[in-house]
This record gives C-alpha cells, structure tokens and sequence, in this order.
C-alpha cells in the first residue's frame, strides 16, 4: 500500500496499545512515526534531573519552554534526546511515569509541546502516524484518517505489565494507567471518540489484528 501526504491520528488512554499500532501502521505505509507521549516524558526527566519540584508549576514551564528536544520519527529508530541528553530508555523508569502528569496537565507545556509537535508533523515529507492523548483533537484535527483506540482497563493493565515487568509493582501500575488517565482527562478528552474520529475497541484484538484492522480503515477512508 502506498500513501501521498498522509497523517493519520491516533488517541488513546495509557496501554490501549496505541503506540505498537501506530508504529506497525507507519511502517506498513512508509510513513513516519511520531510518539508524543515521548515528548511529555523527556521533559518530565529534564525537570526530575533539574531537581524542580513537580509541583512548582511556573518551573516545570520553564524547563519545557527551555528544553533542546529531539525525537525520532524512523519506526524502525526510536530514539528521544532531550539537552543533549540521550534519554530514550530514562523516560520509562517509574518515576518518570508517575510525574509525567506534573507536564501534562499545564496548560502552558501542553501549549508548547503541540506546538513542537505539529511542526514535526508538518515537516514529514510522505507523512506520518502521530498519536497520544490529543492527537485528533488538538494537534491533527485535521488528519484525514483519525481514530481513537480504546480497551478494557484490566487489558490495559495486563499489557503495561507484560512491558515493564518487575520494573513495576501493582499499585505502580494502577497509578500509571488510571491515575494519569484521570489527570490528563482534565484537559483532554481521549476516551470518547469526537465527530469524524472512528472508535476502535481493541481489548479482544491482537496486536496484527489491530494493526490490519487500522490500515482497513486508511484504505476506505484516505483514498
């Protein structure tokens, strides 16, 4: 299958499996790959490694104004840096997560980060599979295919586990999944699918099924 300029959206609460679909998409149609998610950790690190209190609000929206952010767009390379720092394995410590919403839910860093991230989708020359929290509604509402990818919480926990192993126990997990669901849907609305956004339930689903289930869709839609 061969695309012209295309970008596909992709919002998702927290291991709805969003981000191996997106890259199995992207690979599929030799687009690019964009995880925004990536970007919200890399700027949570730099502030965790700055010593800023997650709390101190104004601080937080300094280091992500400040912030030299590089991110990957090769599915096959993944890869973040943030001030130079190569931080693509730091961003998925638990600490990361569980103050990744101290950059998240600011207003002022989201403002910040969407913009960094529609330049990136912007500069894609074949175009790109961009997804996370806000995706079809905020960064790419205007994407010609978007959808919203969902599962069951209890699937959604099961597959975080499986990720991150022992690294994590379970009421790190539960924080992981449904509290930083429960921040972020304070500015955000990534669990109902808005007009024009197609719903794709994937809890009985696997990973391939998910991902043939979602190139269907580019074909009927983006044609």
């Amino acid at each position: 299958m061969t695309t012209e300029r295309l970008v596909i959206a992709v919002d998702g609460p927290s291991g709805s499996g969003k981000s191996s679909t997106s890259r199995g998409v992207a690979k599929a149609l030799g687009l690019a790959y964009l995880d925004t998610g990536a970007m919200y950790r890399a700027v949570t690190r730099a502030f965790l490694d700055a010593g800023v209190d997650p709390a101190d609000a104004p601080a937080v929206i300094a280091v992500t104004v400040g912030a030299d952010l590089e991110i990957s767009t090769d599915p096959d390379d993944q890869w973040v840096r943030v001030n130079g720092r190569d931080v693509t394995t730091a961003i998925r410590e638990p600490e990361v997560s569980a103050n990744a919403s101290a950059v998240s839910t600011v207003p002022e860093c989201r403002a910040n980060l969407v913009a960094r991230q529609r330049a990136i989708i912007d500069a894609a020359p074949n175009g790109i599979v961009a997804e996370g929290r806000d995706i079809t509604t905020v960064v790419a509402p205007d994407a010609p295919v978007r959808l919203l990818l969902t599962a069951d919480p209890e699937i959604r926990m099961a597959r975080r586990k499986a990720e991150l192993g022992d690294k994590v126990d379970d009421a790190q997990l539960a924080d992981q999944i449904l509290r930083r669901d429960a921040d972020d849907s304070r500015l955000v609305n990534f669990t109902t699918a808005a007009d024009g956004v197609t719903h794709l339930d994937c809890t009985y689903l696997t990973l391939e099924e998910t991902i043939d289930a979602v190139l269907g869709l580019v074909a009927r839609t983006a044609r």
